[in-house]
């Protein structure tokens, strides 16, 4: 059972590590914005997102070898690592609220529709017969507004949270401290 003392300090070592992950899912958003058209980019941003959930069991390892003393449970390990996200969505979610809302001006729909225009695109997507359908997606993607891409990323970091949580939290928990 977690103390009141306890669990402040869980969700302000949750709060910092949020933010610190916010900001590498901010530098991962840049490189794939930056990426559509710079494929170095596009890899870079690909592998820090693969990068996520060591990141996240880093700064876990962290909490439970400097604010824990060594000691973590599985469920406070699991409680801290939801935090992770959940603040780090949160604030990733109003970065990009901001980039959408006031500094997108369409230039990633306009980059998507340059890839399926293109000769390559077109042979690619009636070869597969999909041509149809990336138009719809288009067409969906110019109607949808900056905080619907906003609350569906910050549903999605939640959902992560949940998932990536529970194999973070079996690796980092420790209930015999190593010397």
């Amino acid at each position: 059972m977690m103390t009141p003392a306890e669990y402040i300090q869980l969700k302000a070592f949750a709060r910092q590590d949020g933010a610190l992950l916010a900001l590498l899912l901010v530098v991962v958003f840049l490189f794939y914005i930056i990426g559509v058209s710079n494929q170095m980019l596009g890899l870079a941003a690909v592998l820090l997102l693969f990068y996520v959930p060591f990141f996240v069991g880093k700064r876990l390892a962290k909490f439970r070898d400097y604010g824990r003393e060594g000691l973590i449970s599985f469920r406070r390990g699991y409680a801290y690592t939801i935090l992770v996200f959940f603040y780090g969505g949160i604030l990733f979610a109003v970065v990009q609220y901001l980039y959408f809302a006031f500094m997108d001006n369409g230039f990633l729909l306009s980059q998507f529709s340059k890839m399926v225009t293109s000769e390559e695109g077109k042979a690619m997507l009636q070869q597969y017969g999909m041509q149809q359908m990336v138009d719809e997606s288009l067409h969906e993607m110019a109607n949808i507004r900056p905080i619907d891409y906003a609350l569906n990323m910050l549903t999605i970091n939640i959902c992560m949270g949940f998932i990536l949580g529970i194999p973070i939290s079996l690796v980092m928990q420790r209930s015999v401290v190593k010397k």
